[in-house]
């Protein structure tokens, strides 16, 4: 989850800019071809992944330590064929992909991270998360340390052999994209990040790269295609895949966070209906950061069963709206990318 600092540091705007001061048009369908697939996204018609999906599937039962100052939490499945190094946003931390457990008691598990994880582990990719030193991720000191401990967590569990590849949301994206010239990574994915390709030299060895990206965001979208282009035209590999905003529903937050239940989901659909946060079909009139849905919610009588629970259910506000926001919805299409580009 991301705060308007965040948002919009890395294109220079004004923190007085509001997201209610643009006019965004809604497209609800989007359509990629990666490696000769087609592959549709429309939204009014998503899939949604819900929390528990995958219980028969896999279980968390992360490890955390902390090497040379350094929070890692990590987890690797029976047989696993590919490493994956997930990058949080600014003010994340390695504990947000995770959910609380008698081995990791302190973590979170924001229901758009931990989906992520889940997806990455049913797929047999083992999962390496660190924390960064400060809020967000830099590109000095802090990039040699983190490529040298993912160098000895793989050596550590004698995964060498094992495809490597990242994934990084915001800054984490940008922390990705300049860690592909120092790691031998077999492909990317950067999130709602256009990368930090105009301070960089590209060869044409740099790995395999997919945008994911929120077309409502139009200066990144903007950056990305020119990004897009630069990296095309030295021989790499790339794709975007766009993601669109969609409707809530009476059910909608009760099938993606654990502990909100279908009851209270309805009774804040209702709410946010009664309040006109969300238009007469679904959609949010803002980014969940510019809605007072918090505020409403205090002086409402529903009653969350954790009040940390706020926090996930901000992030999937953010994510209805579609401006800035991490998302596993399209994790299909995702670990497709970094399976057609394993060798």
């Amino acid at each position: 989850m991301y705060t308007y600092l965040e948002i919009f540091a890395s294109l220079s705007l004004s923190l007085s800019l509001s997201l209610s001061d643009f006019s965004f048009s809604s497209n609800v369908e989007a359509w990629n071809q990666i490696k000769g697939l087609e592959w549709a996204s429309k939204v009014s018609n998503h899939n949604f992944t819900k929390w528990n999906s995958f219980e028969s599937l896999v279980q968390f039962n992360p490890t955390m330590e902390v090497q040379n100052g350094t929070e890692l939490i990590w987890q690797i499945p029976d047989t696993p064929k590919a490493v994956l190094f997930l990058a949080h946003g600014c003010s994340g931390r390695a504990v947000n992909f995770w959910d609380r457990s008698s081995t990791c008691p302190n973590c979170v598990g924001l229901p758009e991270e931990r989906l992520l994880v889940l997806h990455a582990l049913s797929q047999k990719f083992a999962v390496l998360t660190i924390s960064s030193a400060g809020r967000c991720w830099t590109f000095g000191e802090e990039m040699f340390i983190v490529k040298d401990i993912i160098r000895w967590w793989v050596e550590k569990k004698k995964l060498q052999k094992l495809p490597l590849v990242a994934l990084g949301a915001s800054s984490g994206g940008y922390f990705v994209s300049v860690l592909a010239t120092q790691l031998k990574l077999s492909s990317i994915t950067l999130m709602i990040a256009e990368g930090r390709f105009d301070q960089m030299d590209i060869t044409e060895d740099y790995p395999p790269t997919l945008f994911v990206h929120m077309p409502k965001d139009q200066l990144r979208q903007q950056k990305i295609d020119e990004n897009l282009e630069i990296l095309r035209n030295k021989g790499v590999d790339v794709a975007e895949i766009e993601c669109m905003e969609f409707p809530l529903s009476s059910h909608f937050l009760g099938n993606r966070i654990p502990g909100i239940d279908q009851t209270v989901s309805a009774k804040l659909f209702e709410l946010f209906q009664e309040k006109g946060f969300i238009d007469e079909n679904g959609y949010m009139k803002n980014d969940g950061r510019a809605t007072r849905w918090k505020l409403a919610l205090k002086e409402s009588n529903i009653h969350l069963p954790d009040k940390h629970l706020a926090q996930h259910i901000q992030e999937e506000l953010n994510l209805a709206f579609a401006y800035h926001e991490m998302t596993s919805l399209h994790s299909d299409q995702i670990f497709k990318w970094f399976e057609s580009h394993i060798s």
